[in-house]
């Protein structure tokens, strides 16, 4: 194939990440030339970071709604500019590190197979044994390889194919990601992932409130991807939204009004453990312990109560004509 450097630019994205975009920043430096780094209004180093290693800086307006979204648009709209002969470009998030011979890897997949739109890896927890909250995002990463639905932050693109779909919707707070690869693969494009490793994560939570505020964004992110595509074919996350409600509102309301007849509809309750159990088994091929594989099926349902405030915020936002605002977890 061509040269990496001369097919493959970057975009980071970040907002007060510290020393792990100065990181990040040294893990790509030997592999590409075209470097963009976009700042969401930082207030530590992260700036000085980017100038000593040489990296463009784009600066987003704060005056605006942030979102990643718009901060990849801008870093994907700065590198055509710079270097409009590029091929593929790279998202990363700042608190990532790629890891060694994943672009060169994934740009010779994209090269050879015209039809893909993305190409992803293996994104790893930097830190997994540190909290609880960082392993289950660990397992939650560990997604199938091959042909995928969607990717998530980090990922290779084909230029060509952002392009043609207009790149992310800078107005969504999250899910942003599988709702652009919605549309490229309503335009016959695929995504594809690799087994390989592509970037270490550090999703630094340490509190339950933030594991909370995680699971609320994911919630609204399901609700607004539902209103745009919910009449798809595909019908896009409405399994996901209908999911949430069901066990996380309408079988609380259910045992609750039948208990008045009768207490034995309180053995409905039952159902949640059930379907904690039904979890276990279905991730039985994981490679982790019994205690660790439960308590990822147990965060699974206690997620939809937080998901569930995420939806009913986004109707309210939806009612009241109001600008979805970022709900931010660290």
């Amino acid at each position: 194939m061509n040269d990496v450097r001369k097919l493959v630019g970057v975009v980071v994205i970040g907002r007060n990440e510290g020393k792990k975009l100065a990181e990040c920043f040294e893990s790509l430096l030997n592999d590409v030339s075209d470097i963009i780094y976009v700042d969401s209004g930082s207030t530590d180093d992260s700036l000085n970071y980017a100038k000593e290693n040489g990296v463009k800086i784009i600066e987003l307006d704060m005056n605006i709604p942030f979102t990643a979204a718009r901060a990849r648009n801008m870093g994907m709209r700065g590198l055509c500019s710079m270097s409009p002969s590029l091929e593929f470009v790279q998202f990363v998030d700042g608190d990532c590190v790629v890891q060694l011979g994943w672009l060169q890897k994934a740009a010779i997949f994209l090269e050879k197979n015209v039809t893909y739109a993305v190409v992803c890896g293996r994104r790893r927890e930097r830190y997994p044994g540190k909290t609880i909250y960082n392993q289950l995002c660990d397992i939650e990463w560990n997604t199938p390889v091959g042909n995928a639905m969607a990717c998530g932050g980090d990922a290779l693109i084909r230029v060509a194919a952002f392009n043609q779909v207009g790149g992310y919707r800078k107005d969504l707070i999250a899910g942003e990601e599988p709702e652009m690869c919605f549309r490229l693969r309503e335009q016959g494009w695929k995504i594809f992932r690799l087994d390989e490793e592509m970037t270490l994560h550090d999703a630094a939570i340490t509190r339950f409130s933030q594991w909370w505020s995680r699971a609320k964004r994911a919630g609204y992110a399901y609700a607004s991807s539902r209103a745009l595509h919910g009449k798809s074919v595909e019908k896009f996350k409405v399994k996901e939204v209908r999911s949430i409600i069901t066990w996380g509102a309408c079988l609380p309301i259910l045992v609750v009004f039948l208990s008045f007849f009768h207490q034995a509809f309180l053995l409905l309750l039952f159902l949640y453990p059930i379907q904690v159990l039904r979890l276990f088994l279905r991730f039985k091929s994981l490679n982790k312990s019994v205690a660790l594989r439960f308590l990822y099926a147990s965060s699974i349902l206690i997620a939809k109560l937080p998901q569930l405030l995420g939806i009913a915020q986004f109707l309210i936002d939806q009612y009241k004509g109001r600008a979805a605002q970022l709900i931010e977890y660290k």
